[in-house]
């Protein structure tokens, strides 16, 4: 199945729109990320030693990354969804095509410009494979001022790592 999904022009910068005080939060989100990324990569560790050092041959029941926290999934207060950026600045908002394809995010964006003493050729392809059971009708996006696209998806609960 194939959809097409609008992107929304925003004459604001993703500066504006997300920093109050930019120095402040920029680094509070760069703790913030730091934190995420050592727990991430402690959480790994730790599931990889239990998974590959098990005594039985016997697949375990559950995934291996389920309960694993991503800092793609956001709580927005009415549930969690999922929150990517692209940077398309390079392109005009025209220029730019974004999609799914059964569970798959495609952004697509092509530049071509020909003058009679040079020409330029440009594409941007991302791919991104959706959570189970995200319904592409809900999938919304933003193009700020200065060309960073954000795409946001409500997660089904089902998609959701189960709290410990």
């Amino acid at each position: 199945m194939d959809k097409r999904i609008p992107v929304k022009l925003s004459d604001k910068s993703v500066l504006d729109l997300e920093f109050s005080s930019m120095r402040e939060k920029f680094e509070a989100d760069m703790r913030r990320m730091e934190e995420d990324m050592s727990n991430f990569r402690s959480q790994l560790m730790q599931r990889q030693d239990k998974f590959f050092n098990k005594p039985s041959s016997t697949t375990s029941s559950g995934n291996f990354l389920d309960g694993l926290n991503s800092p793609l999934i956001q709580d927005d207060g009415d549930g969690k969804s999922l929150k990517l950026r692209f940077d398309v600045s390079q392109y005009d908002p025209e220029e730019i095509v974004l999609k799914t394809v059964d569970n798959k995010l495609l952004v697509h964006a092509k530049h071509e410009e020909k003058s009679e003493t040079k020409s330029v050729y440009r594409e941007y392809n991302r791919e991104f494979l959706l959570p189970n059971g995200v319904n592409p009708e809900l999938i919304r996006s933003s193009l700020s001022k200065d060309g960073v696209l954000t795409v946001e998806a409500p997660l089904p609960q089902a998609a959701l790592p189960a709290p410990k």
